[in-house]
């Protein structure tokens, strides 16, 4: 099989990602999940690429601690450059240490450097340092992201820490420390703390002209990452109506970017047992989304260009009309089934990995329409991305679902989709492009270059694609599947 567009190393899963522009390569520190029940540590490995398709693996970049070491496990942090020297800061755990106080593990910021190049790196334990005290939690005090607004100016580092007191679930803050020298670190007031969440993780900020923007992981009951954006580095920070870069399907993205491009690197996680009905686990695929700045200073987010000029090679589609009233052939389509359903699917095996792409126009009062994936001959078994203009939303869906007895009706009927996976989005009457990048068990579905929608699909592995309507009309043209060469 050719390899995979979502990266993830011959032995394990990719974590956390600490993405890094450098000498015209992305240089993608990740946290390496064994998922090794001994639980021997956690080190950064690094991974270069320069087009999201092609991967070198380096192994491990900053080895974790042994048994007796605060950073037994190396957890996220962030790498600036100050001169010729580089600078990692990272997130040192290891359940041994525990405040004296509450008895808690600690989490703690620790700093290494190098002057090769990042080819080695050197810790500094004597730099590592924690909570500040009374009103914090010493046991959330991770992720630090370094960053100045501009040379000669403080450096900044924000951390995902937590109050002490008030509700348990709001305490989440996102932490500030300053320093010019980048080994004293002076806590000052937070940085956000809008008492929303139980962490922000991953924090991480940047700018796009008159725009600054911040980026975290919202951990709490739902898992996504969300941005908000400001006109100054310290806000206010504003919501934008559509906040999230993805769904539950895609977690601690952290940014990096060059010559006026911006990308979010982050994990599809994998599912337990690989199983569809498999709880979300830690860790898993890397996926990259591209951020493009929208007029009025959102982000929009879209499948890299690269990835799409890396599936060049079409694969023939033949569909076959099933239900409803269907009329065009080839990469052409249309029905109409104002008060029915209606799908057409191929009879050949949808490629295991590949590039679904079709443009979808939607007649005015349609209640849904889209892609099915591995779907069997009928069209009925199979998995679902699906526009539904009535609700503003795209979904990911799959039948049959899990049943909870022996009886007809003894389905999870009440769960209408996959509902963490669910992506609010602008559906008006019209033209609307769908891509889909599909890879084994992971794919994102992109809408109109705009709305990223990331999944897992582990019950079907064979299938043929098909498209479909509900109560409604809609035209389907320039239908394509093309595959890498």
């Amino acid at each position: 099989m050719t390899d995979s567009i979502f990266f993830r190393p011959a032995r394990g899963w990719v974590g956390d990602v600490i993405p890094l522009h450098h000498e015209g390569e992305y240089w993608l520190f990740y946290l390496h999940d064994r998922r090794d029940p001994a639980q021997p540590g956690t080190a950064w490995n690094l991974v270069r690429t320069r087009d999201f398709v092609e991967y070198e693996d380096a192994g491990v970049a900053l080895p974790h601690g042994d048994a007796s070491s605060q950073d037994l496990n190396a957890y996220t942090g962030s790498v600036v450059a100050d001169g010729g020297r580089h600078h990692l800061f990272y997130t040192g755990y290891n359940p041994a240490f525990t405040d004296e106080a509450t008895g808690t593990p600690l989490q703690v910021v620790m700093h290494a450097v190098s002057d090769d190049g990042m080819r080695s790196w050197t810790k500094l334990p004597e730099d590592t340092f924690g909570a500040p005290g009374a009103g914090y939690e010493p046991g959330d005090w991770r992720d630090p992201f370094v960053f100045r607004t501009s040379p000669g100016e403080p450096w900044r580092m924000l951390l995902a820490a937590r109050r002490d007191s008030g509700p348990e679930r709001r305490r989440g803050l996102i932490a500030e420390c300053r320093s010019d020298d980048l080994r004293s670190w002076t806590t000052v007031e937070p940085f956000w703390d809008p008492s929303l969440y139980v962490a922000h993780e991953c924090p991480d900020v940047f700018r796009i002209g008159d725009w600054w923007y911040l980026v975290y992981s919202e951990f709490s009951d739902r898992f996504c990452t969300r941005y908000r954006m400001a006109r100054t580095p310290d806000g206010p920070w504003q919501a934008p109506a559509h906040d999230a870069l993805d769904g539950r399907a895609f977690y601690a993205a952290k940014t990096a970017g060059d010559a006026g491009r911006r990308f979010a690197f982050g994990w599809i996680p994998s599912r337990e047992d690989e199983r569809d009905d498999g709880a979300w686990q830690w860790a898993g695929d890397l996926a990259v989304h591209e951020l493009v700045q929208q007029r009025d200073g959102t982000l929009a987010v879209a499948l890299p260009g690269e990835v799409r000029a890396a599936f060049a090679q079409e694969t023939p589609t033949v569909f076959r009309p099933v239900l409803g009233t269907w009329a065009g052939d080839g990469p052409s389509w249309r029905a109409e089934a104002p008060d029915a359903y209606a799908v057409l699917v191929t009879d050949d095996d949808l490629p295991d990995q590949c590039l679904v792409s079709v443009v979808v126009d939607i007649a005015p009062g349609t209640t849904e329409c889209g892609v099915l994936l591995r779907t069997s001959a009928d069209g009925d078994e199979g998995y679902v991305v699906r526009l539904e203009p009535r609700r503003q939303r795209m979904v990911f869906d799959r039948w049959p679902r899990r049943r909870t007895g022996p009886m007809q009706w003894q389905i999870s009927g009440d769960v209408p989709h996959a509902v963490e996976l669910e992506r609010p989005c602008d559906l008006p009457p019209g033209r609307h492009v769908l891509d889909i990048v599909v890879d084994g068990t992971a794919c994102i579905a992109y809408l109109d270059g705009r709305v990223a929608m990331s999944a897992r699909s582990y019950d079907r592995r064979g299938g043929g694609l098909g498209l479909f309507v509900g109560e409604g009309s809609a035209s389907f043209t320039g239908i394509t599947v093309t595959t890498r060469t």
